[in-house]
């Protein structure tokens, strides 16, 4: 490929507000090479819960210890993120990039060949590690591409990856993994993210390091209470779809008696409420990005105490499934409220957004874990999951009206 002067990659990948557009089919390519490897993130981390079962019969443990894998990535996750944006600071996105999907790869294919539950933790844990850092760097690089008003739908685009693989990839890969064994899941994710690695090395243009990038001027983003408190948005108000989500495939089966069989078309209804509510949410935030927010932690604290009282009704279990997945409109949003808090520290802020949902999955799954073995039943993981949410509107609205002070100080 023909890679664009060293002048006009730095103008590309400079911040999301002062960068002109790449031309369409450019930035396009750009993003559809990021968006796989948003779809081989996806595919690891959500079809390993429909698979848990399995996973759980193969390494002789139980159901609820098995999800404690999930735990391990998401750990990952929470580590990786803020670790690789401060020791990366002064590396190009594109060798970042490269790199970190190269590890991810790595990770997964280690995890096919686990021989035990210990291996298969420090393995999730390390294919965890450049989650994270990988959707932020990716974020930032898709919204410098595209006018300042049209950013989030931009960084949307990126994630569409991560929701068609809910969608496509999980489904499949759950229908594999019950076949072929929950080993083949990860030899596939594995084998995605090796393509994923051609693809960003063919598409994305050299880039050069910006002028006065340091692990220091990230660390700014601790300081500023803003960034606090939207990962904290995320970090409380998201856990409900992951405590319902991790265990979604056993509560159809003991709470509505959906057979196993049922497993990837629950699968195909999260995935097609992720797509739907990424693609809406994007285009909502660029219309008001509060409002954006505020509006999807209602929805789904009500949406999940529906499905605590209709569970048992496979019609509403799935329909309330959807409506979970379409709570992921609020990702691109964040991330986008993250790049106007952040200041100059963009790539920390960006990585940590990813650290914040999954502690979000981690604390779901493990509180809806705790409910589970404390005998109040699957469906009880969507009251775990309604306070939740109830609590991140509680952190949302803090936010809100800290801004709305600061604003009335200044005027």
């Amino acid at each position: 490929m023909t890679h664009l002067p060293i002048d006009d990659c730095e103008r590309i990948l400079a911040t999301p507000a002062d960068a002109p557009a790449l031309s369409r089919p450019s930035s396009g390519l750009v993003e559809l090479a990021l968006a796989v490897g948003g779809f081989a993130i996806g595919t690891g981390e959500f079809a390993i819960m429909g698979l848990l079962p399995n996973v759980a019969d193969g390494l002789g443990v139980s159901t609820p210890v098995a999800g404690h894998v999930i735990s391990a990535y998401a750990l990952g996750v929470v580590v990786g993120a803020p670790a690789i944006a401060l020791l990366a600071a002064k590396m190009t996105r594109r060798v970042l990039l490269i790199g970190l999907m190269a590890l991810f790869a790595l990770g997964n294919v280690a995890s096919a060949f686990a021989p035990d539950y210990a291996s298969l933790m420090l393995f999730r844990f390390l294919s965890g590690v450049p989650h994270g850092a990988y959707f932020g760097v990716a974020a930032l690089v898709a919204a410098s591409m595209v006018p300042h008003h049209k950013r989030t739908q931009a960084v949307g685009r990126v994630m569409l990856g991560l929701t068609v693989a809910t969608l496509i990839g999980t489904p499949f890969a759950t229908f594999v993994g019950q076949f072929f064994g929950w080993r083949s899941l990860f030899a596939i994710v594995g084998a995605i993210g090796v393509l994923t690695v051609v693809l960003i090395a063919a598409l994305l243009p050299q880039d050069m390091v910006k002028e006065g990038a340091s692990a220091l001027r990230e660390l700014g983003a601790f300081r500023r209470k803003q960034v606090w408190l939207t990962l904290g948005i995320a970090a409380i108000g998201f856990g409900g779809m992951f405590s319902v989500f991790s265990y979604i495939v056993a509560t159809a089966m003991a709470v509505a008696g959906m057979p196993e069989s049922s497993a990837p078309l629950i699968m195909a209804c999260f995935g097609t409420g992720m797509v739907a509510g990424n693609l809406a949410g994007a285009w909502l935030a660029d219309r008001s990005l509060m409002g954006t927010i505020g509006g999807m932690l209602c929805l789904n604290t009500v949406v999940l105490v529906v499905f605590a009282l209709t569970a048992s009704i496979p019609f509403m279990l799935c329909a309330c499934v959807f409506l979970i997945g379409c709570g992921v409109a609020v990702g691109p949003a964040l991330q986008t409220r993250l790049m106007d808090v952040a200041g100059d520290a963009q790539t920390l802020a960006a990585a940590l957004n990813h650290s914040a949902f999954n502690v979000a999955n981690a604390l779901g799954a493990w509180f809806g874990g705790l409910a589970i073995a404390a005998g109040y039943g699957f469906a009880s993981t969507a009251w775990v999951g309604a306070a939740m949410s109830v609590g991140g509107l509680a952190v949302f609205a803090v936010s809100l009206m800290a801004e709305r002070r600061s604003v009335a100080a200044s005027a």
